[in-house]
């Protein structure tokens, strides 16, 4: 299929702050594993790469104190713009296309966004010289095509149809640049952008409240875009919405990739 240009999940759309909510609930947890590991505290200058909503924004927020700073960055600020306050600063800024929003970062951090930018390559580098000498990155990303079920127990109807359609949502991406299996290369495109002491791990929920609230918000946000491409039709999306709401499936996500290094 023909590309399609734009972003599929608009972060202005109502659905968006129920699919940050879930994504908190689901991957805050283990961001904050990751970045407690790297010795986070007061004074540190950090970029957050995509920052969507809050959650991650505010607790950085919090760890680096009135003496550190952190930048927020997105293309569409609407959601995060809550958090501007000291030591918080919000910029609108496109990662692929503009130059860094300052350098001598202690640590850049994206989460579940450079799957979705055009110029990955440019993206990477770009956090990558944002660095000071010794300073951390660490990008976490899904990789859908790695497990591309939202239900991987298939074991009837209901789980068949959520599966039709999870595929259709995965066409949707890809129609419109999103690699499907980026997450897999992190670690080694660190290795290759100069990092040092690189690792990797992956966090794959099977089923949990947040999945569900995830599944419903986000089917919701792109029924339009289903429906209009021939993935799905109304009355298919209208059962699968019923199907969540018994609550009687397991919902997965996609894995997500974390990996970090050191700037040399």
């Amino acid at each position: 299929m023909k590309r399609t240009d734009g972003y599929l999940l608009d972060n202005r759309q109502t659905e968006a702050g129920e699919r940050f909510d879930a994504f908190a609930a689901l991957f805050d947890p283990t961001t904050f594993r990751h970045l407690e590991g790297f010795g986070i505290g007061p004074g540190w200058r950090c970029w957050e790469v995509g920052a969507g909503g809050t959650s991650v924004v505010s607790w950085l927020a919090k760890k680096v104190g009135p003496t550190g700073r952190v930048v927020a960055t997105d293309i569409d600020t609407s959601r995060v713009v809550a958090a501007a306050r000291p030591p918080v600063q919000v910029r609108v800024h496109d990662v692929g296309a503009d130059e860094p929003p300052g350098e001598g970062f202690d640590l850049v951090h994206a989460r579940l966004v450079l799957v979705h930018v055009p110029d990955r390559e440019n993206a990477l580098r770009s956090m990558v010289r944002a660095l000071r000498p010794g300073g951390r990155l660490l990008v976490e990303d899904a990789d859908p095509a790695l497990q591309p079920l939202l239900c991987p127990d298939e074991h009837g109807p209901e789980q068949q149809l959520a599966n039709r359609l999870r595929q259709g949502f995965r066409q949707l991406l890809a129609d419109r640049g999103a690699d499907l299996a980026y997450g897999r290369r992190l670690p080694r495109l660190l290795r290759e952008a100069g990092l040092r002491q690189v690792e990797a791990d992956a966090y794959f929920p099977v089923t949990s409240p947040a999945c569900t609230a995830l599944e419903a918000a986000t089917v919701r946000q792109i029924r339009d875009q289903l429906v209009a491409a021939g993935h799905a039709t109304d009355q298919d999306i209208d059962r699968h919405l019923a199907n969540i709401a018994a609550g009687g499936m397991d919902l997965a996500t996609a894995p997500m990739i974390s990996a970090w290094g050191r700037k040399g």
